[in-house]
């Protein structure tokens, strides 16, 4: 059997755009010689539709949208949506898949795993199956599983989530091909672990696996795509780019499909994840250009790279905004990443404005030393100035802070966390670092004096981040063990050899700035554990570790 894997970018509730597009797709798997098109997990609705499956208009749009793409698919092809559950017994929908025919709806599986960590909350909305049944076509029994239903074979993983296995049962039930829909999104190495992991399934199973997920970013998720089959010893024998749209197919029989060339390295993956993010959050959300606060660090740097790839030269602004103690050579390596990115620059110092500040302040502050706030007085100047800017031109406004500071709450309120989506925010200081090294690979873009000099938020006189926080090195491996593998302070102290005071310390930034996190814009997700919706820890609470 000739299977065609299309992979595509839907948009959560865009029904007539989704449809088109996998319309479109099936067409061209059609004149590819394509006996059956695979599609992604809810890609008639868009995923992940979250709170939208409450709305029955939009359950029932689901079923009239499928009823539409039979009357205009014109190949056999599999497409995920919102389907209706088995029973009247809990929820009222179930996440399903429906093998479509040109004029009719052969046949409709439900999901049976419903994943419940991090980002995922499905048992919120849908009913699992309780029974999946494979389908006969032209001489083959399809197995089809919708994304978590094949993420728990016993022979790969050492402690299992739950205690079916819908791939072996449909196998036990005679299935030659595995189909599995997907809607997996992208996170550091998880391409790797993905295809290690359905490779095993494949072999363990000694039947082809055809695998195919989304592509695309929707709100803090971001999905790679890197759709993949396998042929019934393990073997790769077709791969769908990463990040991006594609069209390829596998032949069953032979066990040959197209392959699609891999990335370089994570950090090429990791960069692209966060363009194709940023993309599509302003595409998605009805935003044409941005704008991005340049101070000459290495945080807004990489990010108005980012926005220069995801929209465009011409679609981002920059802007300076030197205060008092902002240094000669943080406002000329501003000025050069500009130039060197091809975008407009915009010149608004905030000296005067800062000074005023003060003296509305002066007899309020008499008597007190300079401290934090004067510091914070100068970040939400910029945070004005960039949402002044947002909303007399409609630019979407990106902040910079990374996911080092944002653990630390080594930011500032409605300052330079101001904006409508934070790109970096759940990038490591040191892997800031390294993606900007990533940038300059082909032509120096961010100037060296950037990726040199001492960080600092030149707030006040001869500042750097190490006058507060600890350095990077040690503080990003402490964030990781602490906000991503949830280890004690010493655990943690004792697996690194940093001394316990030190990382109590940081552990409890962390706790305290809970509350600022809360009040950020959405970041895009490229860890294990992001701040985000998958991070859930109460503001008033009193546990310390």
């Amino acid at each position: 059997m000739k299977i065609a894997l299309a992979q595509f970018n839907p948009t959560v509730g865009d029904f007539e755009g989704n449809r088109e597009s996998i319309v479109a797709l099936a067409r061209e798997a059609q004149a590819g010689g394509a006996e059956i098109a695979v599609f992604s997990e809810l890609c008639l609705c868009g995923y992940p539709p979250q709170d939208l499956i409450e709305r029955p208009s939009f359950v029932e749009r689901n079923q009239q949208e499928l009823v539409r793409l039979a009357r205009e698919i014109p190949l056999l092809s599999l497409v995920g949506l919102v389907g209706k559950a088995q029973d009247d017994t809990g929820k009222p929908v179930a996440n399903s898949a429906a093998l479509v025919a040109p004029g009719k709806i052969l046949f409709e599986q439900r999901k049976m795993l419903l994943p419940t960590y991090d980002v995922f909350d499905e048992t919120r909305y849908f009913q699992p199956a309780q029974m999946q049944f494979p389908f006969r076509l032209a001489g083959e029994t399809l197995g089809i599983t919708i994304c978590e239903d094949c993420w728990n074979d016993k022979n790969f993983w050492p402690e299992r989530l739950y205690d079916r296995d819908p791939v072996a049962e449909l196998v036990g039930k005679g299935s030659s091909i595995l189909l599995n829909i997907s809607s997996s999104p992208y996170t550091l190495g998880k391409r790797g672990l993905r295809e290690d992991m359905l490779s095993a399934v494949a072999r363990q199973q000694r039947v082809p696996f055809v695998y195919v997920n989304q592509v695309g970013g929707n709100d803090s998720l971001i999905f790679d795509g890197s759709s993949v089959a396998f042929a019934a010893d393990g073997r790769i024998a077709a791969r769908a780019k990463s990040f991006d749209e594609d069209l390829v197919f596998f032949d069953s029989v032979t066990g040959v499909g197209d392959m699609r060339p891999l990335m370089a390295d994570e950090f090429e993956a990791a960069y692209r994840a966060l363009v194709i993010g940023t993309r599509d959050y302003v595409r998605k959300c009805g935003f044409q250009k941005v704008v991005v606060g340049l101070s000459g660090g290495i945080d807004s740097a990489l990010v108005a790279a980012i926005a220069t790839d995801a929209v465009g030269a011409r679609n981002v602004t920059g802007v300076s905004m030197p205060g008092p103690y902002s240094s000669v050579g943080s406002i000329r390596d501003s000025q050069q990443l500009a130039s060197n990115l091809g975008i407009e620059l915009i010149a608004l110092p905030i000296s005067e404005t800062f000074e005023s500040y003060r003296q509305v302040l002066a007899r309020t502050f008499e008597g007190y030393p300079q401290n934090v706030a004067e510091e914070n007085i100068q970040a939400r100047i910029r945070g004005n100035l960039l949402m002044a800017l947002s909303n007399k031109f409609g630019w979407l406004v990106l902040s910079t802070g990374n996911k080092s500071e944002m653990a630390a709450g080594y930011c500032t309120l409605y300052g330079d966390m101001a904006g409508g989506l934070a790109v970096i925010s759940d990038v490591p200081k040191t892997m800031v670092y390294e993606l900007a090294h990533f940038v300059n690979r082909k032509r120096p873009i961010i100037p060296a004096e950037t990726l040199t000099k001492p960080p600092s938020a030149e707030l006040r006189p001869n500042q750097t981040d190490q006058d507060t926080l600890e350095p990077y090195e040690d503080l990003d491996r402490i964030l990781k063990a602490y906000v991503e593998d949830l280890k004690s302070p010493e655990q943690i102290a004792n697996e690194c050899l940093l001394p316990l005071d030190v990382v109590r310390k940081v552990a409890l930034g962390v706790d305290r700035s809970e509350y600022k996190r809360k009040q950020a814009a959405p970041g895009l997700k490229l860890t294990s554990k992001a701040f985000s919706v998958g991070r859930r820890f109460p503001l008033a609470q009193k546990f310390t570790v």
